[in-house]
C-alpha cells in the first residue's frame, strides 16, 4: 500500500492515478481517516503525559483532599485514554481498508491507456512463420497427438482442467529444467515453494482471497488459500523481517503449481492451455533497495527474453498501460509470444515482469536497514520465468509440420531426450 502521509501530501497526484488505472477508490476518505487517527494518537499522546505527571503528583506529601482531588482526575484521564483507545480501534482498520484499495503509482513513462489494446509495443524479437499449409491450433494438434485429454479432465475435475500425457508430460518437465538452468547462470536461489499460503500474505501481495471477484480458490475454515502464483509464497518468504542491505538484492526463483478461479474469464482467448485453473510456472522474485529496482526491473525482462530467444518463438513486449497494471506494479512489461493458432495468428501473453516498489513490502513488513541506520522498506520485483502451458502451446503452435508431427526446439532436446512428437503407431 501507499504510505498514508504519501497520500495526504501527494492528493491531487493519487487521485489522478486512480483515474488513470481505471479503478475505483476513494482517496478523500483516506485522508481524512488519517487526519482523524493523527489526532487521536496526538490526544492520547497529551493524556498520557498528564496520567504520568497525575502519577508523579500523587508521590508527594498533600492533603487528604488534594490527594482524592488527583485520584479523581487519574480516574477521568484513564476513562478518557480508554475512549481514545477504542476510536482508534475503530479507525485503523477502516484506514487500512481504504488505503488497500488505492494502487500503486505508476512510473511516469508508462502509458496511458484503459485496455490492453493502448499497451505499447517497445520490442519485437523473431519473425512469425510463414506456413505453407493451413496451420491448427495447439488443441486440435495435442488431441490427435494424444498429448492432452480436455474430456477427461472436465470428467473428474471440472472445466479448465486436463490430463497432460505421453511425450508432453516430458516436455513440461523440459521447459521447467531449462528454465531453472537458465536463472542458475543468473545466480538466482531456487525453491519449490508450498502450494498454500494464508490470507495476509495474499492481500499482502496484492490478491484479494474473498468475494465474487477473487481470482483464488480459499481453503474453507483454515484461513488459507491455494497459490495463484510463487509470487505470494516468495514474497511472504521474508514477512515481518528486516534484511541485511549488504546482501541484497537477493534474486529467488520458486517453481510451483499455480491455480487460478479465472472469474469472469471466458471467451476464444482462453480457450485450451492459455487459460487453465492449475498449471505450472517457474517465478522469479526480488528484494532489492529503492536505488537498485529500476535496473533489476530491466534485468527481469532481458532473462525472459532469453528464455523465449532460446526457444525460438517469435515474440514482442509491451509497456503496459495504467489501465492493464496490477494494483501493486510501479510499471510491467509483458512479452506475447507469437500464436498461429490463436484468432488466425496472433500474439499472447506468456510472461510479464512487474516492478512494485515498495507497495508490497509496506503491506508485508519487509525492511532493510539503511546507511543511516534507519528500516526502511525493501522494493520487491517480480516476474514470470516460464508458465509451462502458455509456453507449451505456442512452441506446440509455432513447431508443427504439415504431417501433424510437432518438432521439438533444439534447446530442451536434451531434456527430453527426444527431437520430434509424431502420431502414435
Amino acid at each position: 500500500m501507499l504510505d498514508y502521509r504519501f497520500i495526504k501530501e501527494n492528493l491531487d497526484a493519487v487521485k489522478e492515478n486512480i483515474k488513470n488505472r481505471n479503478m475505483t477508490a476513494d482517496a478523500d476518505i483516506v485522508v481524512e481517516l488519517f487526519d482523524k487517527r493523527t489526532a487521536l494518537v496526538t490526544k492520547r499522546q497529551d493524556l498520557q503525559q498528564q496520567r504520568n505527571q497525575n502519577a508523579a503528583a500523587m508521590k508527594g506529601k498533600m492533603e487528604a483532599d488534594a490527594r482524592q482531588k488527583l485520584i479523581e482526575e487519574g480516574k477521568k484521564i484513564k476513562e478518557d485514554i480508554a475512549a481514545v483507545e477504542k476510536e482508534l480501534e475503530e479507525i485503523e482498520p477502516a484506514l487500512e481498508e481504504a488505503a488497500r484499495k488505492i494502487p500503486n503509482m505508476c512510473n511516469p513513462q508508462v502509458p496511458i491507456g484503459k485496455l490492453d489494446t493502448e499497451n505499447l509495443e517497445v520490442k519485437k524479437v523473431g519473425t512469425p512463420r510463414k506456413f505453407d499449409f493451413e496451420p491448427k491450433d495447439h488443441v486440435q494438434l495435442m488431441e490427435e497427438l494424444d498429448l492432452i485429454d480436455f474430456e477427461r479432465g472436465t470428467k473428474v475435475s471440472g472445466q479448465k482442467f486436463y490430463y497432460l500425457k505421453n511425450e508432453a508430460v516430458f516436455l513440461e518437465q523440459a521447459l521447467i529444467m531449462y528454465t531453472l538452468n537458465v536463472l542458475r547462470k543468473h545466480n538466482f536461489t531456487p525453491f519449490i515453494t508450498p502450494d498454500v499460503a494464508r490470507q495476509e500474505i495474499l492481500q499482502g501481495i496484492g490478491f484479494n482471497p474473498r468475494g465474487n471477484e477473487s481470482n483464488v480458490y480459499c481453503i474453507e475454515e483454515e484461513g488459507t488459500c491455494l497459490v495463484a502464483t510463487a509470487e505470494i509464497t516468495l514474497g511472504g518468504y521474508h514477512s515481518e523481517e528486516i534484511l541485511d542491505k549488504s546482501k541484497l538484492p537477493l534474486m529467488y526463483c520458486g517453481l510451483s503449481h499455480c491455480f487460478r478461479r479465472e472469474a469472469g474469464a471466458a471467451g476464444q482467448f482462453s480457450k485450451g492451455l492459455y487459460r487453465v485453473h492449475q498449471f505450472d510456472k517457474v517465478e522469479m522474485f526480488v528484494y532489492c533497495a529503492p536505488e537498485q529496482s529500476d535496473e533489476l526491473h530491466e534485468k527481469l525482462r532481458l532473462i525472459e527474453e532469453e528464455i523465449f530467444t532460446g526457444l525460438g518463438l517469435p515474440f514482442h513486449v509491451v509497456d503496459t498501460c495504467t489501465g492493464d497494471l496490477g494494483a501493486p506494479a510501479y510499471r510491467k512489461w509483458d512479452l506475447e509470444a507469437w500464436m498461429p493458432g490463436r484468432n488466425g495468428g496472433e500474439y499472447g501473453e506468456v510472461t510479464s515482469t512487474s516492478n512494485c516498489t515498495d507497495y508490497q513490502s509496506r503491506r508485508l513488513n519487509v525492511r532493510y536497514k539503511d546507511d543511516d541506520g534507519k528500516n526502511k522498506y525493501v522494493h520487491m520485483l517480480n516476474g514470470t520465468a516460464i508458465a509451462v502451458g502458455r509456453a507449451m502451446l505456442a512452441i506446440v503452435e509455432n513447431y508443427q509440420n504439415e504431417d501433424g508431427s510437432i518438432t521439438i526446439p533444439e534447446a530442451l532436446v536434451p531434456f527430453c531426450g527426444f527431437d520430434k512428437i509424431g502420431p502414435k503407431k
